[in-house]
């Protein structure tokens, strides 16, 4: 497989901007939400039959080993395209974490897998009562006492778990001890999502989807075997999965789709030219295009091959409160179709209460607002905690 690292910057945003629109499914472009797994295998079935499914792997687990800065300006490309997201937890998510911190028998095991597409991985973080404050998950893990003792059993529950329904496979955050801080005592876990005592259940959402759902566990047996690094270690692996991708919280695309939208709304609507929308227009625009300037500042550090600071928050926190600023006022200029769920006039781009609905989790998923200004009082501001 060719090194891409190898090329400069342009000639790689040029080979993938050639493969992608060459390659992906027209029909799939800018989806109004989150894709099924075999909603998305055609684009899927592309990314395998090229090697791309696991950008970031190193090249000896068989992904392209890119760093980072070529890793942003793939997810750009796609971005770009409007490139549907597809469930990729295991590659983004556990795959590193298994390379980092698995046995040699867990990354055989399981890394082939994930890049064959015959194992799809959902998380097991969030649960009622524990989702801003994570640390106080309460689903537990506890080892049997038959004879043979070589498995936990896991009893507890997990929600907005994203495309559980379509996954084989969970890695959760499991409370292996009781004792001490609430952030010690966390394991990593992987479980068969086919093993008896598990149920999914789908949260229907607003705006009538199914990406969010509900994982019961009830005396579910989960070998030992299946226990990522060491015991009542969960909570520092889990903060290593978060480090790259919390740049993608903050990328301008959601905003740079919706004001494309607002102004073509704007046009359907007739008020594009009107002086008070023009105002209120240019002001997100400029919010956009600063936005843009702040994003390229984080993505210059990893260019560098430098670390994310806790400054990153900025961006999560800018993007999340700007997208819902765009919407909002696409709903007001939307007059009687202001509740619309389904695109007008069968323009599958205009669905105002969509992008609307769309927006609102925007400032609580990925560390809400909240968390986030704390994160900026303290370790950028200095302020006390």
């Amino acid at each position: 497989m060719t090194d891409l690292n190898a090329l400069s910057d342009e000639a790689f945003r040029a080979e993938v901007r050639r493969f992608v629109e060459a390659e992906y499914p027209p029909e799939l472009r800018h989806p109004p939400h989150r894709l099924h797994w075999e909603q998305g295998r055609p684009w899927f079935d592309k990314l395998q039959a090229r090697g791309w499914v696991a950008p970031g792997w190193p090249r000896e687990h068989g992904g392209l080993g890119l760093d980072a800065g070529k890793q942003i300006i793939l997810i750009e490309e796609y971005e770009r395209h409007g490139v549907a997201r597809l469930p990729d937890h295991g590659v983004i998510m556990l795959g590193p974490l298994l390379i980092r911190f698995g046995t040699q028998e867990q990354q055989e095991r399981f890394l082939p897998r994930i890049l064959a597409g015959e194992d799809i991985w959902c998380q097991g973080y969030s649960e009622p009562g524990a989702g801003s404050d994570l640390a106080s998950l309460r689903t537990e893990a506890v080892p049997g006492t038959d004879q043979e003792g070589d498995h936990y059993v896991v009893n507890g529950q997990k929600i907005w778990t994203t495309l559980a329904t379509d996954a084989n496979w969970i890695f959760c955050l499991v409370r292996t001890d009781k004792g001490g801080k609430k952030q010690e005592g966390i394991s990593f876990l992987l479980i068969d999502m086919r093993s008896p005592g598990v149920t999914v259940r789908p949260i229907i959402n607003l705006a009538r989807h199914d990406e969010f759902c509900e994982v019961f566990f009830d005396n579910v047996r989960v070998p030992r075997e299946n226990l990522v690094g060491e015991p009542n270690k969960g909570w520092s692996m889990a903060k290593a999965l978060l480090g790259f991708e919390r740049i993608f919280l903050g990328s301008p695309r959601q905003s740079g789709y919706a004001l494309a939208r607002l102004k073509l709304l704007a046009e359907r609507m007739g008020v594009f030219d009107e002086p008070d929308f023009q105002d209120r227009y240019t002001r997100l625009r400029m919010d956009l295009d600063d936005h843009k300037d702040l994003y390229e500042t984080f993505v210059a550090v990893l260019r560098r091959g430098d670390t994310l600071g806790p400054d990153v928050s900025m961006l999560k926190l800018h993007q999340a409160e700007l997208f819902q600023r765009i919407t909002e006022l696409m709903l007001e200029i939307a007059g009687e179709n202001a509740g619309l769920l389904e695109p007008m006039g069968g323009n599958r781009d205009l669905h105002p209460a969509g992008q609307f609905i769309e927006a609102r989790p925007t400032t609580i998923y990925g560390g809400s607002s909240e968390i986030q200004r704390g994160i900026l009082a303290k370790n950028v501001l200095g302020l006390p905690g």
